[in-house]
């Protein structure tokens, strides 16, 4: 949905854009953790069944972008067909299970961090495969980003952080992410490739083609197999009704935030899209540390500035790029 008019009113809509996605995957970040740290009821059980958040996320962003499609979509037929995102809903269901699980054995702010350094598989594989080189400004926004990813996990956790982990082991923790990063690259390849054969496709379409196939995964998953856990994870929100609670707020924020996320990127690019995202992330490491008791040393907080000041400098040089590109236009 864009919208044209005055500056006022755009930089009201990106203030809008902003508060949106800052508190609905911030406070998403607080229900991930509570899920996955927290002891419910009086028999004072974990919610062991992380990877039934993929489900439930899936169900519920499904029905939203049908909604949305009804409600604001204009493009009619010429979108791409549902089956055609049958490979990337593998790696959409099969990445973000992995990172979820990851909070079993690393603390949020750690999986956070990790998760940010999704330029370093990018840079590795095009450098690796495809033989891409990069200029020396963006080696070193990697080398930010890996140092400070790699000190934070060498670093020693604080015992009261690790006492709230389900199964403490930082090797498998880290492994999961950087494998959810891996999936995540596949999953985003293929969605590109989708938009660019089906240019009448729309965020929405994209959000219910990926959703239509993560609900049959992960239902498959969930409930087809000899070792699936559905049942086990419905049967503990029946006695822990507060649990079945903060998975449907966690699914809601998800859905408003994705909502928000394409909203940013029609009317004012993937540029202030990545730089409201990446901030975001940043507060969230704040609001885990100060509110849900995940306390970070000093050494810990530089490592996090490093990786953010990576970012932040990655940014700085796609705006850079940007500004070229834009100035060669006027001038032709």
């Amino acid at each position: 949905m864009e919208v044209h008019g005055s500056g006022f009113r755009r930089i009201m809509l990106l203030a809008l854009c902003i508060s949106g996605i800052w508190s609905a995957y911030i406070y998403q970040g607080v229900l991930q953790e509570t899920l996955s740290t927290k002891r419910f009821g009086p028999d004072e059980k974990r919610f062991e069944h992380l990877a039934f958040l993929n489900l439930a996320q899936s169900v519920v962003c499904l029905v939203w972008s049908y909604i949305m499609i009804k409600l604001w979509s204009s493009a009619g037929n010429g979108g791409a067909p549902w089956w055609a995102y049958w490979s990337a809903g593998i790696t959409n269901t099969i990445g973000p299970a992995m990172g979820i699980e990851a909070l079993k054995y690393i603390s949020y702010p750690a999986q956070v961090l990790a998760k940010s350094s999704k330029m370093i598989p990018v840079m590795l594989m095009g450098t690796l495969v495809y033989g891409i080189r990069y200029t020396f400004p963006e080696y070193m926004c990697t080398f930010l980003v890996a140092g400070g990813v790699s000190f934070f996990a060498l670093l020693k956790t604080s015992s009261k952080t690790i006492s709230k982990l389900a199964h403490p082991n930082a090797p498998l923790g880290y492994a999961l992410c950087f494998l959810n990063l891996a999936f995540d690259g596949f999953t985003n390849a293929t969605q590109d490739s989708i938009a660019s054969r089906y240019p009448k496709t729309e965020a929405w379409d994209i959000m219910l083609g990926m959703n239509l196939w993560g609900t049959i995964y992960n239902m498959i998953y969930m409930f087809g197999l000899p070792q699936g856990i559905g049942f086990e994870a419905i049967q503990f929100c029946k006695l822990h009704p507060e649990a079945a609670w903060d998975i449907l707020k966690y699914c809601l924020c998800g859905a408003v935030g994705q909502n928000f996320i394409f909203m940013t990127i029609s009317n004012f690019g993937s540029l202030a899209n990545t730089t409201i995202t990446t901030t975001r992330k940043f507060v969230s490491i704040v609001v885990s540390s100060v509110m849900s008791g995940n306390p970070l040393s000093l050494k810990q907080w530089g490592c996090v500035s490093m990786v953010f000041g990576g970012l932040s400098y990655q940014i700085y040089l796609k705006w850079r790029k940007l500004q070229r590109v834009e100035k060669k236009k006027q001038k032709s």
